[in-house]
């Protein structure tokens, strides 16, 4: 490795942007809906030139998006971290059906909305001994950029994960008119403004609207009030 290159990391600034190191790839994706409106994949929109290091803007106002630009500073910007440092496990609650189980973190949801499709995941797990049901919430769990839902094979106990490169992608909403999530995949470690390390995960988004109440993960304000979250989740059974 060349001497002085940064360990891959994003480091939250106090108040200030992402600062992301270890030469990162930076994409663009845009959600893609089917034909009954439900989120079935993501496509790429674009890549960015690969820097060994760059700040990512978290407060949703920089001029230079997705870079910081320092307006963070000219609106008194609060990005104090209030999510749950516990362990996803230790949070989770469990879904079971014939063969398959789902462990679910409600307060990581983007509400990027790929566990709806087919009548929704936790009906598909229900009907898990269903071929098509099975895969199709296989499909479903493995493409939550959040991972707030990891689906697991009840006969080997192994995820159903896929395999990313560490990287991030900007996830763009063009059904809602708006900017998603930072979504870091591929285990890349997310370091606290105080110093400690948030748990390393395959699966995780970031909130870049500056308006999250779980921060810094992303919970779905780019799009939703409270309480239209609310009523999306009861709308949907995913309480």
């Amino acid at each position: 490795m060349n001497e002085g290159k940064k360990a891959q990391r994003i480091k939250i600034i106090k108040d200030g942007p992402y600062q992301v190191n270890g030469a990162l790839p930076l994409s663009e994706q845009t959600i893609v809906t089917d034909e009954a409106g439900h989120t079935r994949q993501l496509i790429d929109e674009k890549e960015y030139a690969v820097q060994e290091s760059y700040h990512l803007c978290r407060c949703g106002s920089s001029k230079r998006k997705p870079f910081c630009d320092g307006t963070h500073r000219k609106i008194g910007f609060d990005g104090s971290e209030t999510a749950n440092k516990r362990l996803y496990l230790e949070k989770a609650e469990t879904f079971e059906g014939p063969n398959l189980k789902l462990t679910d973190v409600q307060e990581f949801c983007d509400h990027s909305r790929f566990c709806l499709r087919a009548g929704g995941i936790r009906e598909l797990i229900r009907r898990s001994d269903n071929p098509v049901a099975r895969q199709t919430a296989i499909e479903e769990a493995m493409i939550c950029p959040s991972g707030r839902l990891v689906l697991w094979d009840k006969e080997t106990g192994k995820p159903f994960e896929k395999e990313f490169k560490p990287s991030l992608v900007l996830i763009n909403d063009k059904e809602k008119g708006c900017e998603g999530p930072i979504w870091v995949r591929g285990g890349v470690p997310i370091q606290s403004a105080d110093g400690s390390i948030y748990e390393t995960r395959n699966r995780v988004t970031l909130c870049r609207c500056g308006k999250s109440e779980n921060k810094p993960y992303c919970d779905a304000s780019h799009w939703m009030n409270s309480d239209q979250k609310i009523q999306f989740r009861k709308k949907w059974g995913l309480d």
